[in-house]
């Protein structure tokens, strides 16, 4: 039977995440002949679809796939030529923040579509628009409904020229017969993601997942993506149904969710914990990542010709991941008949059993010390810095704020510190010497004189220790005299600038801020040892490529003049 006389549809952008799964289901209900419309010159099937329901369905001539790029009228009119349905999924990539791509698909490609199939005289057109059209960014949406006006300012430019293209759309229904609907799913997540859960991976893998943006309660619907192609379905019959049904579908925008709200930064969690990675603890406001988001950006504005990649971590990001947004499925309930086919459980046990090569790789135990160990010197005050001794480590916490109330922050000068000291010590040898053997049946350990006492052996390897720096430091003196050692004298101004540097703070500065430091960094190095190496080398790799590219164009722009 030929092409032209079965009935047709169209779903463009066919070979994108969404769009699969509604091509699939679309051939398992025997609903149409299905035509692919995509970018590609050729449909380019995974070892899966290779023998499943699409491979099938295009070797027995119930899908055809055809190349179409939206901007291309004359493509457009191809793809649609005889379509009783067109679905409209076709979209760019909305985490490239590039308004030209986007005004040129999701208004002007909308548009050509829209033409083509007043033109062709397709009977129904459903767009796949987003719940992000009625997002400024600012405010936090909760249970949404459709009576939300677009925003004077959208959070980015997909989502404004999304909403240019629903609104086209929405305007075009009863244009010459052509009734139309568009579908604000949200969220979507399910097997054959490419985005979502390949990035949280990623991000899971370099060490970076550990953060909360914002205080993690905001709240988020997402849809399983069978839910989101059945939306569609749902949407299709309800505009063919005809009468009075059709008239009250036809028009419209409607929400689609799994019905079931559920903080974001759990959902994060459920995905990771799932496929063997740590759920996220930290939590940064987002009022500290919106200044460094916005600095990502301007970097990436001004390096991107010298390759810098595409910022995950923008302002529009970070808005997006620290506000609520939650919507309202009422309207699509009435009007379409639209219901959850898979609930959200269901659904995210499915999404991580379809990733088994993104699941974690268990790491062998490190055998030895750590770094942080070895540079304190793997000894007592490894111990106490890297809280291997709690009570060791809490003792020298306590005497060290002892001495901060008693001695530094009082304001005393050197001599009266040091004098003080002396003091409490010669008071504390006194008591402890006049205390009884036993109180109350705890034996009470003498300090013992020889405990002050130094023997000559130690005499002389301390003289030795201090003739040995004192003779390196004239070494030194003599390597600076001959004017030789370049990195010698590099070296030893930098460390004199430093020192100078920290002549300036002020020994109560040194102890608010040095003390925490050295009891909380030198632990969380040596937990996270890896994702901080691992980190620290990506940006060092990033610093000498960028000098690298930047060096080689300047020298490639000097030799052209």
């Amino acid at each position: 039977m030929g092409e032209g006389e079965e009935r047709w549809c169209v779903v463009t952008g066919g070979r994108g995440f969404a769009a699969r799964h509604l091509v699939e289901m679309l051939i398992r209900y025997e609903m149409f002949h299905v035509r692919i419309a995509d970018l590609g010159p050729d449909i380019k099937l995974e070892p899966d679809e290779e023998e499943g329901t699409v491979g099938k369905a295009l070797r027995s001539g119930r899908a055809h796939y055809v190349s179409m790029d939206l901007r291309d009228k004359s493509q457009v009119l191809k793809a649609c030529e005889g379509a009783e349905v067109v679905f409209h999924m076709a979209a760019p990539d909305s985490s490239i923040n590039n308004h030209q791509l986007h005004h040129s698909v999701n208004v002007l490609g909308t548009k050509n579509i829209i033409d083509a199939c007043v033109e062709l005289k397709v009977k129904r057109l459903i767009y796949t628009s987003s719940p992000s059209v009625v997002f400024d960014g600012v405010h936090g949406i909760l249970n949404g409904d459709e009576s939300l006006p677009y925003p004077a300012k959208h959070n980015d430019s997909y989502s404004a020229t999304k909403a240019e293209g629903e609104a086209l759309v929405i305007k075009s229904n009863d244009t010459k017969g052509l009734l139309t609907c568009c579908i604000r799913p949200s969220s979507i997540f399910g097997p054959g993601d490419r985005l979502l859960v390949p990035s949280l991976v990623a991000a899971a893998r370099a060490g970076k997942s550990k953060f909360i943006i914002g205080d993690g309660n905001n709240m988020y619907d997402f849809t399983y993506v069978e839910n989101v192609a059945h939306a569609h379905v749902c949407a299709e019959r309800a505009l063919a149904s005809g009468g009075a049904v059709a008239e009250k579908a036809a028009g419209q925008a409607y929400f689609i969710t799994n019905m079931e709200p559920i903080k974001f930064w759990e959902f994060v969690s459920l995905i990771l914990e799932g496929l063997g990675y740590e759920r996220p603890s930290i939590k940064i406001p987002a009022s500290v990542m919106m200044p460094i988001a916005h600095f990502v950006e301007l970097a990436y504005k001004l390096l991107a010709a010298y390759g810098m990649k595409v910022p995950q971590l923008t302002p529009s990001r970070i808005r997006l991941l620290s506000r609520s947004r939650t919507f309202s499925c009422s309207k699509a309930n009435d009007r379409l008949g639209y219901t959850p086919i898979v609930p959200l459980q269901e659904g995210l046990r499915r999404t991580i059993e379809s990733y088994p090569h993104l699941r974690a790789e268990k790491q062998p135990e490190k055998e030895g010390p750590s770094k942080a160990s070895l540079f304190l010197g793997s000894g007592r005050v490894a111990d106490t810095l890297l809280w291997k001794d709690k009570k060791q480590t809490l003792t020298a916490a306590l005497v060290l704020a002892a001495i901060y109330f008693n001695f530094v922050a009082s304001g005393f000068t050197v001599v009266t510190s040091i004098s003080r000291i002396l003091l409490v010590a010669s008071i504390f040898l006194f008591i402890h010497g006049r205390l009884p053997q036993k109180i109350m049946g705890y034996k009470i350990d003498k300090v013992p004189g020889s405990c002050f006492h130094v023997s000559a052996e130690t005499s002389r390897q301390v003289a030795l220790s201090a003739a040995s720096e004192w003779n390196s430091a004239v070494k030194g003196l003599k390597s600076l005299c001959r004017g030789t050692d370049c990195m010698f004298f590099l070296k030893v101004v930098l460390s004199l600038l430093i020192l100078s540097i920290l002549g300036t703070i002020s020994l109560r500065s040194l102890f608010v801020i040095g003390i925490p430091a050295a009891f909380t960094l030198f632990f969380i190095y040596e937990k996270k040892e890896e994702e901080i190496d691992h980190l620290l080398h990506e940006i060092i790799s990033f610093t000498w490529k960028l000098k690298s590219d930047i060096s080689r164009r300047i020298f490639s722009s000097a030799k052209d003049r």
